[in-house]
C-alpha cells in the first residue's frame, strides 16, 4: 500500500514493496596530526622556561678530568717516595742523588708509610709500642723544628717531620741483624750505633744548612738522641 505524502518532500513505502537494502557505508581515514616529538619537546621546553622552570631542563654533565686514580686523588707519587727512599739510604753526596728533594719537596704518606713499617717490627706482642712511636714521631719533630727556626734554619714542620720520619729507614735495614746476632753483645752493639749513626747523618745532613754556621752541634745532637730513643723503643733498652 503507497500512501500519498502531505508534502512534497517525502515518500512512505509499505514494508511490503520495499527492497532489502544492505551495504557498507567508507569513511576516510582520519589522522590527527599533533606534531612531531621534536616539536613536543620544543614546546614543552618552551612552556617550563617561560614559567621559571627552566632549571629542570638542565643536566649536570660529568667532567671526565675530574675522575681521577685513587693514589692521585691522595696525593701519593710512588716514584717520588721510591726516590726519597734511596736518597735516605744512600746519604753519600758521591752518588750523585739530589738529596735535597727530601728536604724541599716534603710528603706525608712516604714517612706515615716508614714509621708505621718501624713500629710494626716493634710491636713484640704489645699494640701501645705503635701509638708511642708516631707520637715520638710528631712530638719528636716538633722539637727538632722549634730548635731549628731558634737557630735560625729555614725549615717548615712538614720538612723537618718528612726527613725525621723517612730517615727511619737506616734502624729498619738493621733490624733483622740485629735479630740474627742477638746472641753476640758486642756486635749487636757495634751494629746499634752504625744504624743510629747512619740515621742522625742522613737527618742531619738535610735539616742542617749552612745558615747555622757554628751552631750545628746544638741542632745534630738531639736528632742524634731522637734516633737512640726510636731504637730503644725497637730494641726495648
Amino acid at each position: 500500500m503507497q500512501l500519498s505524502p502531505t508534502n512534497g518532500d517525502f515518500t512512505f513505502v509499505s514494508s511490503t514493496d520495499a527492497e532489502e537494502l544492505s551495504g557498507t557505508i567508507d569513511a576516510p581515514d582520519i589522522k590527527l596530526n599533533m606534531g612531531s616529538d621534536q616539536s613536543r619537546d620544543a614546546y614543552a621546553a618552551t612552556f617550563l622556561r617561560q614559567r621559571g622552570y627552566g632549571w629542570l631542563l638542565e643536566v649536570e654533565e660529568e667532567d671526565a678530568e675530574d675522575t681521577k686514580p685513587l693514589l692521585e686523588e691522595l696525593d701519593i707519587d710512588l716514584k717520588d717516595i721510591y726516590y726519597k727512599i734511596r736518597c735516605v739510604l744512600m746519604p753519600m753526596p758521591s752518588l750523585g742523588f739530589n738529596r735535597q728533594v727530601v728536604r724541599d719537596n716534603p710528603d706525608f704518606w712516604g714517612p706515615l708509610a716508614v714509621v708505621l713499617l718501624f713500629s710494626m717490627i716493634s710491636i713484640y706482642g704489645q699494640f701501645r709500642v705503635v701509638s708511642w712511636i708516631i707520637t715520638i714521631w710528631i712530638f719528636g719533630s716538633l722539637t727538632i723544628f722549634l730548635l731549628a727556626r731558634v737557630l735560625g734554619g729555614e725549615v717548615s714542620y712538614g720538612q723537618v717531620l718528612g726527613v725525621i720520619g723517612y730517615s727511619l729507614l737506616p734502624l729498619i735495614v738493621i733490624a733483622p741483624l740485629l735479630l740474627v746476632i742477638r746472641g753476640f753483645d758486642m756486635v749487636s752493639t757495634l751494629i746499634k750505633l752504625f744504624g743510629v749513626f747512619w740515621a742522625a747523618y742522613s737527618a742531619a745532613s738535610l735539616l742542617v744548612g749552612d745558615e747555622f754556621k757554628t751552631k750545628k752541634p746544638l741542632l745534630i745532637y738531639p736528632i742524634f738522641l731522637l734516633y737512640i730513643y726510636f731504637l730503644s723503643l725497637y730494641t726495648g733498652v
